[in-house]
């Protein structure tokens, strides 16, 4: 199957066109049928020569109703565009061509219709002249009459020929199905139709509901009037939502493959159309089916700044429409360039955004946004669009290693936070030597990192984490104030291995708490309780002294024994209890561990 929608002029004949080509009644409304006009879009298909279906969505020719006709236009690749012989090209002509223009339909067939009340050759000439100044080019041209049928055969091939032109579909990409309708079935609930350009849709699939938190399931597919278990691009469906109110959703919201789209309501864009300082400060973006008022900030001669009015599910390279809808005009089409960009909160943002705007395309080319911003998850950029990993049918293959879990980098920056991260240590260590290390939370705040584990990431001989701080992987080695106070202690108690310095020893010796903490943190001192430290090697000897007592031994009889002090034997006993070395006994007695 392929998708074309009609446009032209009001009163043209598209309606009596596709009735004449499908055999089917496009206008859905007793008021279309009643007063002879397509106020809303309808839908139609039949099969041609070669056996391919196609599917048309037929839209307004009135100027009131072009947002409706754009909600047709926006998802469909192809159009037909049509113009009576009698009248030539006119108003609407014009405006429904600018906006395929805008959008960058590049597909289409010109239909001539009423050819037999006038000279079809004029029309045809004028209309093919302002055809071909747009992105649809030079396109062929049938001469019809949907009244005598004559020229529908030559139609019908050219539909053909139209077909097989059209890139293949993209089967395998996330879904995102523009709701042009929705309405209620008895006995079925809600449906919603669109046209599904890209993707593939099954029964029980879980989708995302644009804007809203809670997932809405597949109850069931039809599609040319059938009911089908999967549909695949490119396609007209109805889709059957299971517990899903009608007031829920309707023209303009879109039904998503869950995670794979960026909500924004803020983009840069490129603008082909009016110089964008000429743009009023509010007009109607018109993408998919949605129509949102928008603030428009213009940048650069040619690029804009986007706030709408509400969310959209928008991707980097994305085509959309600006239109002034008081004058009924289309300002110009615009090209997403960025749906997640910075603020513009400085003197000259503007400006400097501009510069940096001219060099996109609105590719999602992978190397160039991890330039820009240097650090971010590989799933934010999958919801953009723009591809991270390797794609052999893409002309911009793109690859990159996760720095750490999904986080992605640009190298350049990587290195750059590599070289700070040591710079940032060793400015910690001079200003704090008794500490052991930078906190790995201090650390992130000073590179201004998202996440820890981009930290524990950056992290390189000769350094090494320890504890939740990053420090020199000789971290043990003291401060020669330290040291020199150690052994000062090694050297006055070293006869007396259970006796402890007292408090305002320790302060005599150079030994504050800091200090303490960094000589116990090196194993240089062994802290039994605050201000009571002794020599590393301390618990193994009084194992072994505590061994050769008769067993179960009391406090004070290991007091005696290890030639100490109440103050020194409660908290070493507790200790060698904690680890095991000796066991606790009901009566408080002991008894060593073998």
């Amino acid at each position: 199957m392929f998708v074309v929608a009609t446009a032209g002029h009001v009163d043209h004949g598209k309606s009596t066109l596709v009735r004449a080509l499908t055999g089917m009644e496009p206008d859905r409304w007793a008021e279309e049928r009643r007063r002879g006009m397509t106020i809303d879009l309808g839908f139609a298909w039949t099969t041609l020569p070669s056996g391919g279906t196609v599917a048309f969505v037929d839209v307004p020719g009135h100027e009131r109703f072009v947002p409706n006709m754009l909600a047709g236009v926006g998802p469909v690749p192809a159009a037909l565009i049509v113009v009576a012989a009698d009248e030539g090209w006119m108003p609407q002509s014009a405006e429904h061509l600018a906006a395929l223009d805008a959008l960058g339909v590049a597909y289409g067939l010109l239909a001539v219709t009423r050819a037999d009340l006038a000279d079809p050759g004029p029309a045809t000439a004028r209309a093919r002249a302002e055809i071909a100044a747009t992105s649809l080019g030079a396109v062929p041209a049938v001469a019809v009459s949907g009244l005598t049928g004559a020229g529908l055969p030559e139609l019908r091939a050219a539909l053909d020929r139209l077909a097989a032109e059209l890139p293949a579909p993209v089967v395998d990409d996330p879904v995102r199905l523009w709701v042009d309708r929705s309405f209620t079935v008895r006995g079925s609930g809600t449906v919603v139709t669109g046209t599904l350009g890209a993707g593939r849709l099954r029964v029980g699939d879980e989708l995302e509901l644009a804007g809203a938190d809670e997932p809405v399931r597949v109850r069931g597919l039809h599609s040319l009037g059938a009911a089908r278990p999967e549909a695949a691009a490119v396609a007209r469906v109805a889709v059957n939502l299971r517990g899903t109110p009608r007031d829920r959703l309707g023209r303009g919201d879109a039904l998503l493959t869950p995670g794979r789209f960026h909500h924004t309501d803020l983009v840069d864009v490129r603008l082909a159309g009016d110089p964008a300082a000429d743009l009023p400060a509010t007009l109607t973006l018109h993408v998919g089916s949605a129509a949102v008022p928008v603030r428009v900030r213009p940048l650069g001669p040619d690029t804009v700044r986007l706030r709408l009015a509400r969310p959209l599910p928008l991707l980097v390279g994305d085509r959309a429409l600006l239109r002034d809808p008081g004058r009924h005009h289309v300002s110009g089409g615009v090209r997403v360039l960025d749906v997640s960009p910075p603020p513009l909160a400085r003197r000259g943002a503007a400006a400097a955004r501009a510069q940096v705007l001219a060099d996109l395309d609105g590719r999602g080319d992978l190397a160039s946004e991890l330039r820009r911003r240097r650090l971010i998850r590989a799933g934010a950029l999958i919801r953009m669009g723009v591809p991270v990993t390797a794609d052999p049918g893409r002309d911009r293959p793109a690859f990159a290693e996760p720095v750490a879990g999904d986080w992605l980098a640009d190298p350049a920056y990587w290195r750059r936070l590599g070289e700070r991260l040591t710079e940032e240590v060793a400015r910690h260590v001079r200003e704090h030597p008794l500490e052991p290390g930078m906190p790995v939370e201090a650390l992130r705040q000073r590179l201004g990192l998202p996440d820890r584990v981009l930290v524990e990431a950056l992290v390189r001989p000769p350094l090494r984490i320890n504890s939740g701080r990053v420090g020199a992987a000789n971290a043990d080695t003291l401060p020669e104030p330290v040291a020199r106070a150690v052994q000062r202690v090694r050297a006055e108690y070293g006869d007396r291995p259970f006796r402890a310095p007292e408090a305002d020893r320790l302060v005599d010796l150079g030994l504050g708490p800091r200090e303490i903490g960094a000589a116990v943190r090196a194993g240089a001192l062994l802290r039994l309780a605050d201000n009571v430290v002794l020599l590393p090697d301390a618990l193994d000897d009084a194992v072994r002294v505590l061994a050769g007592l008769p067993q179960p031994f009391t406090l004070s009889a290991a007091r005696q024994a290890l030639d100490t002090t109440r103050r020194v034997a409660v908290p070493l006993l507790e200790l060698l209890d904690r680890r095991g070395a000796t066991r606790r006994l009901p009566d408080d007695a002991r008894i060593v561990v073998s």
